[in-house]
């Protein structure tokens, strides 16, 4: 059984959560044959996205934008990159890179990093009488 957080916890990692730093992973990509690295979206782009994700119009946005936003390896955008594939708006970058699956599971990994579906269990407890 894990312990009850305590402010005396809290105050023992107060540096490392002030600092934020953000996690990283490597993905390997199947139909680039090689790896990106991507990095958990800042909290704006993280609600930015998960509002896309909730409003009809805007849907199909969500899992691009958190692409675009969290791939740090290569960089998605860079201005030569975006003028080479003729870009007009920067996340169009990512569909043309990706197949749609990849985007989606791609993102998936990103929310991950961010603590979103993980991190995060119910605890059970037997009542005793």
């Amino acid at each position: 059984m894990k312990k009850q957080l305590t402010i005396a916890d809290l105050l023992a990692k107060k540096e490392k959560l002030k600092q934020g730093n953000r996690r990283t992973a490597n993905l390997y990509i199947e139909s680039l044959d090689g790896e990106i690295t991507i990095q958990e979206p800042e909290r704006s782009v993280a609600i930015e996205a998960l509002g896309m994700a909730n409003d009809d119009t805007r849907s199909e946005m969500a899992d691009p934008y958190i692409v675009y936003h969290c791939v740090v390896q290569p960089n998605l955008k860079d201005p030569q990159l975006q003028k080479e594939f003729g870009c007009v708006e920067p996340t169009d970058i990512v569909s043309i890179i990706f197949r749609p699956g990849e985007i989606a599971a791609i993102s998936g990994h990103a929310l991950k990093l961010a603590g979103f579906g993980e991190g995060v269990r119910k605890v059970d407890r037997d009542i005793k009488n």
